[in-house]
């Protein structure tokens, strides 16, 4: 019989779901929400991003964004500027204000880090690491395939991209 312990699905799935929980606390604790935090480390990341391209980065849809993005607006934290070459496109920017509160973000994310790979020595963070990125390669160049019907050779490079974005982002 199937251990429910050490089901892998049910295990990545529940720590997500707590790390999930754990931030959307943080988060309150400064009146704002975890998905408003992600929205300013993906601006911080890639300014200039349009409301678009985030969206399918967080994988919602363009109008959830767009509310987001309204919020934080309201709040002086992210601006929209027209594109240089389409004025139909919008781009979008940190303003001065966002940077206190991703100050504060990075040290929640720092003291959520110790918290969940506290007693877990270097090396077997270091595997756990490549292990999470070799399953988000994976995952990433199946769901390619799987929209596009691409060759292994896109769905490859497609793969090599996430682990190259989730490295820089550890």
């Amino acid at each position: 019989m199937h251990e429910f312990k050490r089901d892998l699905l049910f295990l990545l799935n529940d720590v997500a779901r707590l790390l999930r929980v754990d931030a959307d606390k943080r988060a309150r604790t400064h009146d704002m929400t975890r998905a408003q935090w992600g929205i300013l480390l993906w601006l911080e990341r890639q300014p200039g991003i349009t409301q678009k391209e985030l969206a399918e980065y967080l994988d919602v849809e363009p109008i959830t964004v767009a509310r987001l993005i309204d919020r934080l607006e309201a709040r002086g934290m992210v601006e929209r500027r027209p594109d240089p070459r389409d004025r139909r496109i919008w781009r979008l920017h940190l303003r001065p204000a966002a940077h206190d509160v991703l100050h504060e973000i990075h040290d929640q994310r720092t003291a959520m880090a110790q918290l969940v790979t506290q007693g877990i020595d270097a090396d077997a963070l270091d595997v756990m690491v490549e292990t999470l990125l070799h399953m988000k390669t994976t995952l990433a160049q199946d769901a390619h395939a799987r929209r596009t019907g691409d060759s292994p050779e896109a769905e490859a490079r497609i793969g090599e991209a996430a682990s190259a974005e989730t490295k820089e982002a550890v």
